[in-house]
């Protein structure tokens, strides 16, 4: 298995590689290192050709230092991409390399909470076709070796089977344990919809334990609030937590599309998330 990170030389690149490394602890993976130049740029100095070849030396200098953040027991490989697009770069390199997941740190825009949303980590989460893995700030700083826990945030809306399947697999190879939460952002008063949240969860716990090794634990639970970064925020959160989540309704067959509860999510969430894209036609 692979994993491709993408890169920059900020802490919102440490913060890729440090989730990057845990998932490849955890999943046995090896990381791939990749940074995108820019292709088609002019210098005031520089023929358009030298630049190309400056950017891509410093690209390559920045990606050795890259490397000196990745463990020694983690396999990696580091790789310089030249495209006009950055966001296309990173999804044409993880097709070739057949990545499993693209990891993401912040880039300066876009804030919400802990997560760093900018200009093309949100094209990712609209065009990406593979799992797209969002690195909370500061996850450089954790003590986490591996991944703890693996929380699925599961629904009834189109996605929700392929959400669920990839978040047994993960558990399974990386012997984790699952917990399966229902969102209910809504008045306590509202019985009928906490009672329906309640018995979709414990449904799709029963399918999850079938397709489980007996050894796994897996939990449900529906958290509560009177809005979803309320209820989400009830839960509790431990360092080396992850989040599963699945694309909105309005992605197309085979990519991802960010919705607005994960959105809403992103606002109070401190562990990485995980995008996971729809599969049906």
């Amino acid at each position: 298995m692979r994993l491709l990170v993408a890169y920059l030389a900020t802490t919102g690149g440490a913060d890729a590689i440090s989730v990057g490394v845990r998932l490849a602890r955890t999943l046995g993976a090896r990381l791939d290192v990749c940074m995108v130049v820019p292709r088609d740029r002019t210098a005031p100095l520089l023929p358009a050709a030298n630049y190309d070849e400056v950017l891509v030396e410093q690209s390559e200098q920045w990606l050795t230092e890259a490397v000196d953040l990745v463990p020694t027991d983690v396999e990696v490989t580091t790789h310089v991409v030249l495209h006009d697009s950055a966001a296309q770069g990173l999804l044409d390199e993880a097709e070739r390399l057949g990545a499993a997941a693209l990891v993401v740190g912040g880039s300066g825009g876009g804030m919400a909470g802990s997560h760093s949303l900018g200009s093309v980590v949100n094209e990712l989460l609209h065009a990406s076709s593979v799992p797209v893995v969002l690195a909370p700030r500061g996850a450089r700083h954790s003590t986490a070796v591996r991944v703890r826990e693996i929380t699925c945030a599961i629904g009834t809306l189109p996605g929700s089977t392929e959400l669920l399947d990839a978040a047994v697999r993960v558990s399974a190879d990386g012997s984790l344990p699952l917990r399966l939460v229902s969102l209910v952002g809504l008045d306590r008063s509202d019985d009928p919809s906490r009672v329906r949240a309640t018995a979709h969860a414990q449904e799709t716990l029963d399918k999850a334990v079938a397709a489980l090794p007996p050894a796994t634990s897996v939990t449900a639970c529906v958290a509560e609030g009177t809005s979803v970064e309320s209820a989400v925020d009830s839960l509790d959160w431990r360092d080396g937590d992850l989040i599963m989540v699945g694309s909105s309704r309005l992605a197309q067959p085979r990519r991802l599309f960010l919705g607005s509860t994960a959105a809403k999510m992103l606002r109070v969430l401190a562990v990485p998330m995980v995008v996971v894209p729809r599969h049906d036609g």
